[in-house]
């Protein structure tokens, strides 16, 4: 039997820069716990942006904490489409080559000239996990899922370091398309 993974689906949302959020939220702004997330340090906060696309705006989109070197807005491909974008799918943190939105906050605007991206699916383990589960940081695996819609997910990437914590990341596409909930697991099995 392979090594389980609970699931944790990810929804739309942004990483700002603190250039950024001070930009949208003001002079000095911080950003405010709303929730931790179950990955150690990173938070859901209480600020929320519109995200514009040529086609029409996303409204009041929830802000992951802390700030980032970099702004990043990470959606479905359902939601890219309702406003006009067509976005690549990456790991976080590789913009270079996507597209650009607005970003509106309650004290400004941002046009950002890179970062809009889907979410490449991935699970996180901290580096003991990734150990017992056989693989290591950037490995690539396949995962299946249980219940009426099982399926399998191929080509899910490895992120392991001391910042991560055991979850497999999909987004609601991808959830919805498995029919799987937050904290059901998955179970990794050999990439075909």
């Amino acid at each position: 039997m392979g090594y389980k993974v609970p699931i944790g689906i990810s929804n739309k949302h942004l990483h700002l820069s603190n250039a950024d959020l001070e930009k949208l939220f003001g002079p000095g702004h911080k950003l405010t716990l709303k929730k931790e997330l179950k990955q150690p340090g990173q938070f859901a906060s209480d600020e929320l942006v519109d995200v514009v696309g040529p086609k029409g705006t996303l409204k009041g989109i929830r802000v992951l904490g802390p700030t980032r070197p970099e702004s990043q807005v990470e959606l479905a491909m359902t939601d890219a489409r309702q406003i006009g974008l067509k976005l690549p799918v990456r790991e976080s943190g590789k913009l270079d080559g996507s597209p650009g939105v607005k970003l509106v906050g309650p004290k400004g605007s941002v046009e950002l000239p890179k970062g809009a991206i889907v979410a490449l699916r991935h699970i996180h383990l901290s580096p003991a996990e990734a150990a017992e589960a056989g693989v290591k940081d950037k490995d690539w695996v396949a995962v299946q899922t249980t219940g009426t819609r099982k399926l399998i997910f191929q080509d899910v990437l490895i992120r392991s370091g001391d910042a991560h914590k055991r979850e497999f990341h999909v987004d609601t596409d991808e959830g919805n398309a498995a029919g799987i909930n937050n904290d059901e697991e998955v179970e990794i099995i050999p990439q075909k």
